[in-house]
């Protein structure tokens, strides 16, 4: 029988924060390296280590934070042989993007296989004063876990950084024309590096946040391809970092709906709701895929510095 109404706006909208946060840190991360130019098609495997990095350390020392640091850390490191191969050794992205990925999956099986069924330690929520009494908005927005107000105020200092920072705009000149910010005096290879560095960090959050959080518990391949909808996210962005937090809040919120329709007992089969985010991302993509115009005139093209 169906019942709409024993949907609870409350708990929707908190739900949406929690199924939008991984996906918003590790977009916000590619956004940084998409921007000096760099397409990085390893953010999956760059997540899934950092879920298991944070899980593991978490487990061990009792501290979600150590965890964090420790998935920001994974991801980092996953991102620094990324750097090596593309900045370095000059290999192709998209290959050295989707070997990271591959690695990072069995990587991360490997590291979890003992911790199947293991609980983290709770992060605990942080309740914003008067505005968590508010009816309605003040449990669903004010009443979130620390992460999730750090990924809205990354969005935002990313923001800021790329539009009226110097070092935001060496980096867009970087992705715009590598040769012309190199002839300028620019280092090309170091800003990409540095924007590869930070993207992995953000990646290894985002992981860490779907097995300390969003879902605490360790199971391989978890993420489930939410790597690949933060890039999706990045392109739906125009590379662009306030549709970015647009652009994973409306993936959050179908995931959260059509969880929420399933449990309201809609006659849809599950299989087509489970997979209607996915679909709606594919769509918006095939839609703005016709304007390429916003994306970095260099990116994913290897820098050859003149000697």
């Amino acid at each position: 029988m169906t019942d709409l109404f024993s949907i609870n706006i409350v708990v929707l909208l908190a739900s949406l924060i929690s199924a939008s946060t991984p996906i918003l840190l590790a977009a916000t991360g590619e956004l940084v390296a998409e921007r000096a130019g760099v397409l990085n098609l390893g953010v999956e495997g760059m997540m899934i280590t950092g879920a298991a990095c944070g899980f593991i350390v978490s487990v061990h020392t009792g501290s979600p934070a150590i965890g964090f640091i420790a998935a920001a850390a994974g991801g980092t490191a996953m991102s620094a042989l990324f750097a090596l191969l593309t900045q370095c050794a000059l290999a192709n992205h998209v290959a050295s993007g989707l070997a990271l990925t591959l690695f990072g999956l069995g990587l991360s099986a490997l590291l979890g296989q003992g911790y199947v069924g293991v609980k983290p330690p709770p992060t605990g929520n942080l309740e914003l004063p008067i505005l968590s009494d508010l009816p309605v908005l003040g449990p669903a927005l004010f009443s979130q876990d620390i992460v999730s107000y750090l990924a809205l105020a990354l969005v935002i200092a990313v923001w800021l950084a790329l539009a009226r920072s110097r070092s935001g705009l060496i980096l867009r000149a970087v992705g715009e024309n590598h040769n012309a910010a190199h002839a300028l005096g620019y280092r090309v290879v170091r800003v990409r590096v540095l924007a590869i560095l930070f993207g992995g960090g953000c990646a290894g959050l985002g992981g860490a946040y779907i097995s300390l959080i969003r879902v605490p518990q360790w199971t391989d391949g978890m993420t489930a391809g939410a790597g690949w909808i933060a890039l999706a996210i990045v392109v739906f962005s125009s590379w662009k970092a306030g549709r970015v937090l647009l652009g994973a809040w409306l993936f959050g919120g179908i995931t959260v709906l059509q969880l929420n329709l399933q449990a309201a007992g809609i006659a849809i089969p599950v299989e087509y709701l489970s997979m209607s985010p996915y679909l709606i991302t594919i769509l918006v993509l095939v839609i703005l895929s016709a304007d390429n115009s916003n994306a970095p005139a260099s990116l994913g093209r290897i820098f050859h510095a003149p000697r």
